[in-house]
């Protein structure tokens, strides 16, 4: 263990760079916006897609686990094109692939067109979040970084809390082509402001002064990268299930209508961005107050992942209002626990190793993310949601106690003190 060097030890910023940290923290929150739009849009139009294209349950979980086999692919080189080139370019390149690809579902005329579509754009789209790891890790102090975090996490649920009743509008008023136009070409816009806005040189100084790159074979040798990859791998897929399944859910299963899909489905989404900001605000309330990295994350975690449980009594109530609650519960405990998650990879990396980091744990989440959503499919076409429900609910403990058997650094970290490997 080594305390941070004194490029990582921040001082109160001047005026002008506070205002630019924070513009720079709003178009975090503005693309990860964006980016769950884009991943929405097939989910909300599922029952419409399902039907045009004549798929199955499990045609459609294909259809997922393309995206998420492209996520799982992407991961990796996504954290080292962060963490080798910088925010700046990375962010640009990646908001420029991925939405080029959101596009060209516009043109698709088989479930197998899709699903190519959704590889090449999740092979990209996980660079939102090791980029803007990275990002939040360079330009906020320390401990005001969870909190930047669950800001900037919780455009996800702001997103999908948009996406339902955006993309059942576009669709009603301008056809299914609006609905894959419109995001593709708010990401392009994106990153014009992103290009003038991120400084050339951030992250250079803290380069220059660091020891020699820590090699990815140390890395792996690390318990605390197989922490944050465990935890990750359990946490992640549970709000993916969220986004992808729940609008065929309330459809197949509680009858709803698309507009009432439309209108309804925002709140557990919305309820979910008050939970990451929550668990933001949380864990530095708690910093303020002398608790060590350690204990935040003990006790923001279990939590949270406590109210995770609500899942388990989805499918055993009646009504359908009911069911939203419980899942606007869950949601936001997954939220929650999902920012201090993330906070944790911030505990136990240096900046120059924060991304590649981030890239190992969103390989684990992928991979367990094609698997969820054909396990999903397969589940539904021969039974019931009843056991996928019960799987989300235990998924977001198991990850947590696995982060802590694991890393074992967090048992001799001090309050002022963070893991170099």
């Amino acid at each position: 263990m080594a305390t941070r060097t004194p490029v990582e030890e921040h001082t109160a910023p001047p005026p002008q760079a506070n205002v630019q940290r924070w513009t720079i923290l709003s178009l975090l929150f503005a693309i990860t916006v964006i980016n769950i739009i884009d991943r929405q849009t097939v989910s909300v139009l599922a029952p419409l897609i399902k039907a045009a294209f004549h798929l199955s349950d499990e045609a459609y979980g294909r259809i997922v686990a393309a995206f998420q086999f492209g996520m799982m692919s992407g991961e990796l080189p996504m954290g080292q094109l962060m963490d080798q080139w910088g925010c700046r370019i990375g962010m640009c390149a990646a908001v420029c692939w991925w939405s080029m690809c959101t596009g060209s579902q516009a043109f698709v005329r088989s479930g197998m067109q899709l699903g190519l579509s959704r590889l090449g754009m999740g092979g990209t789209e996980c660079g939102n979040f090791s980029g803007g790891m990275k990002a939040v890790s360079e330009t906020f102090q320390e401990k005001e970084r969870t909190f930047a975090i669950g800001i900037f996490n919780s455009g996800s649920v702001v997103g999908a809390v948009i996406a339902p009743p955006l993309i059942v509008f576009l669709v009603q008023h301008y056809g299914f082509r609006a609905a894959f136009f419109v995001p593709a070409l708010l990401g392009l816009i994106w990153v014009a402001f992103w290009w003038f806005t991120y400084p050339r040189h951030r992250g250079k100084e803290v380069r220059e002064n660091e020891a020699p790159k820590t090699p990815l074979k140390t890395l792996l040798g690390n318990s605390s990268t197989w922490a944050v990859v465990l935890c990750r791998a359990f946490i992640g897929p549970v709000i993916q299930f969220y986004w992808y399944w729940l609008p065929s859910y309330l459809y197949s299963a509680r009858h709803m209508t698309m507009t009432q899909i439309g209108t309804l489905s925002w709140i557990p989404f919305f309820l979910g961005s008050v939970g990451g900001v929550a668990g933001g605000w949380a864990a530095g309330w708690l910093q303020r107050r002398g608790a060590t990295p350690p204990r935040v994350r003990k006790l923001t975690m279990y939590f949270s992942s406590t109210l995770c449980l609500a899942s388990f009594l989805v499918p055993l109530v009646a009504g359908p209002m009911l069911a939203l609650t419980l899942i606007s519960i869950a949601i936001f405990g997954h939220n929650f626990l999902s920012v201090n998650m993330f906070g944790a990879i911030t505990d136990l990396f240096t900046d120059a190793e924060v991304g590649r980091a981030t890239g190992m744990s969103g390989v684990a989440s992928g991979l367990i993310g094609l698997l969820f959503p054909l396990l999903t499919g397969y589940l539904v076409d021969h039974g019931s949601y009843r056991s996928v429900f019960m799987m989300a609910a235990l998924m977001p403990l198991l990850g947590t106690v696995a982060l802590f058997v694991l890393a074992r650094q967090y048992r001799t970290m001090t309050g002022d003190q963070r893991v170099h490997v």
